[in-house]
């Protein structure tokens, strides 16, 4: 039996109704580089999700979705503003300015992972954008969930684009915890984003099931541009030969909203392993548990009892006090037995 790891969401296994998918995708011969029937039918499939018509490109990884949809919707010389957390400044080795030709990513403090208004109008505005000299305002990035496991209110998220037409920029979001946030906020995919201004999405689907495929997902007026992401798409590397199996995951993903499903048992797992942990003397919540990230202090001794355990974790870092602080990430597939051992591990600490 393999030890339970909470590492990140990411380390878990395949759902068994995508291998299945991949299984029967893998009979016969189809037309290669999308032109089969379950890549032609993503942006129908897509649409109804989104209830509008979107454009839509699957690609192998949550990095590559980021760098596209950036590059998409902005000109080397132009500002990306973001979080000072956001993963496409602290955890993609610059990929972002590699695809974009050198666009600028403008980090913003955050106090929990969150962007507000305020925070990206002034910096927005903190220098004249019609200055040749100057980066010209592009794009506002923000992750939903973030990167410390908040969430955007749906009023935030369409705050924060209406900021963005405003300012004349356009408004990615870095999805790949999309399901969990829609699962926790029971806001419909259509009010998270489109309606609420977002004009590109990166829609993760590796993190909950799925083998390696994640998809961008254009809305409105920036689909306008799709010739030009089609070449960006396949000058990264990223138009397969054997698309359908990628197509057929994000099929099978869909399906039933199976991807609601899964991300909702990661949430309620993380919330279950965050009420236990915090029930416990000196362990404490970082940041709120908001979807299926869980941040933690604790005493070492604690810390050292759970890795004991046989338990994976994302350890942060030492405070030099004799705490700690970790990350839990819990997934489609985690176990409530395992949430157990994990709250038993510390108490017995």
């Amino acid at each position: 039996m393999a030890s339970p790891h909470f590492g990140s969401d990411n380390v878990s296994g395949i759902a068994p109704e995508i291998l299945d998918a991949i299984a029967a995708a893998n009979r016969g011969g189809v037309d290669s580089y999308g032109g089969d029937a379950l890549t032609q039918g993503l942006e129908q499939r897509f649409g109804a999700l989104f209830e509008t018509e979107v454009s839509v490109l699957p690609v192998g990884t949550g990095t590559i979705a980021n760098c596209l949809a950036l590059s998409l919707a902005t000109p080397p010389w132009g500002a990306v503003f973001c979080s000072q957390e956001a993963h496409i400044v602290v955890d993609e080795a610059n990929g972002p300015e590699f695809f974009t030709g050198g666009a600028k990513l403008t980090t913003i403090p955050t106090a929990d992972g969150r962007l507000e208004v305020d925070a990206v109008r002034a910096a927005a505005t903190a220098f004249d954008p019609a200055d040749v000299h100057h980066p010209m305002r592009a794009v506002l990035s923000i992750t939903q969930s973030t990167e410390t496991g908040t969430l955007y209110t749906l009023e935030a998220v369409r705050a924060l684009g209406a900021l963005a037409r405003e300012l004349d920029m356009a408004f990615h979001m870095d999805g790949a915890r999309f399901a969990n946030a829609v699962a926790a906020l029971g806001a419909s995919p259509a009010d998270l984003t489109w309606r609420a201004g977002v004009d590109v999405l990166s829609f993760g689907a590796t993190k909950n099931g799925c083998l390696a495929v994640e998809a961008i997902v254009v809305f409105g007026r920036l689909r306008e541009q799709m010739p030009r992401l089609l070449r960006l798409h396949k000058r990264a590397g990223q138009l397969y030969s054997k698309m359908r199996f990628f197509a057929a995951q994000l099929d099978a993903y869909l399906e039933q909203d199976r991807w609601l499903a899964w991300a909702g048992h990661a949430n309620a797992q993380a919330s279950r392993l965050a009420q236990g942990l915090s029930t416990i003397e000196g362990i404490e919540l970082a940041y709120p548990v908001e979807a299926n990230e869980v941040f933690l202090t604790m005493p070492v001794a604690a810390y050292e009892a759970i890795v004991a355990a046989g338990i994976g974790l994302y350890p942060i870092a030492p405070s030099g006090d004799g705490r700690g602080s970790i990350r839990l990430v819990t997934a489609f597939d985690s176990d409530p037995a395992d949430i157990d051992r994990v709250i038993a591990a510390a108490r017995g600490a």
